[in-house]
């Protein structure tokens, strides 16, 4: 068995194992414990008792992060030439319709997030073996698909992230960076937590929140009480 470097034996003396640590606890540790020279993610796994294969039980929704994704997020819009000037001005990174289904049709996906109109979704269509396993495919659950264009790409640009479980049960996104304070963190992952707990199916039996971790990108997880973040 290898030696634990000197970083990864820091790390195992500040996170106890076995141990659930309040979100509050978590937040603070999340970022002790990040030794990566870059500004990693802050990430939130939670699994839920449910059933995902069954549609009453799927757990999917969006959240606004009070304090941002700590990231910049790369939106294009299509849209209407009516509405180009109005998404621009909420701030919008790429603007357009025809231009830019060419150039998707052509493998361009170089965008995190993708919001058009209804009148649009006609044109997208085709281009759902392009962004769907991506996860770029606007979907009107997700507020990606609206008639106000200028709201949600400004909503996107503050924050606004969406998730949903996956077939093992677990829901997994990113809520920040490390080079947020704890209390961002803590501020963004309760409000995360707080969703998904609003979000419980009726259908579902049981423990409905199993666990809950924090981790950073390369980090060990540090597991939270999940009481505490109700």
């Amino acid at each position: 068995m290898s030696k634990l470097t000197k970083n990864q034996k820091s790390v195992a003396e500040k996170v106890e194992a076995g141990k659930a640590y309040t979100l509050a606890e978590a937040a603070k540790l999340v970022k002790e414990i990040t030794t990566t020279k870059f500004d990693a993610s802050v990430d939130v796994d939670v699994r839920l008792g449910v059933d995902p294969r069954k549609a009453n039980q799927m757990v999917r929704g969006v959240v606004s992060l009070p304090n941002g994704t700590g990231k910049v997020t790369r939106v294009l819009c299509l849209c209407t030439p009516d509405q180009e000037a109005a998404a621009k001005e909420a701030g919008a990174d790429y603007v357009g319709l025809d231009e830019y289904v060419e150039k998707i049709k052509g493998g361009w996906t170089d965008v995190d997030v993708i919001i058009t109109m209804p009148s649009c979704m006609g044109k997208l269509g085709p281009l759902g073996r392009v962004l769907g396993p991506r996860g770029l495919m606007p979907n009107p659950k997700s507020g990606t698909v609206t008639m106000d264009v200028a709201k949600a790409v400004k909503e996107v640009k503050q924050g606004k992230i969406d998730f949903k479980v996956d077939k093992a049960g677990i829901i997994h996104t990113s809520i920040g960076k490390v080079s947020m304070t704890a209390e961002q963190i803590y501020g963004n992952a309760k409000e995360f937590i707080s969703t998904v707990i609003k979000l419980k199916p009726a259908a579902a039996k049981g423990t409905y929140i199993k666990s809950i971790f924090i981790s950073s990108t390369m980090s060990k997880g540090v597991k939270i009480d999940p009481k505490s973040a109700e």
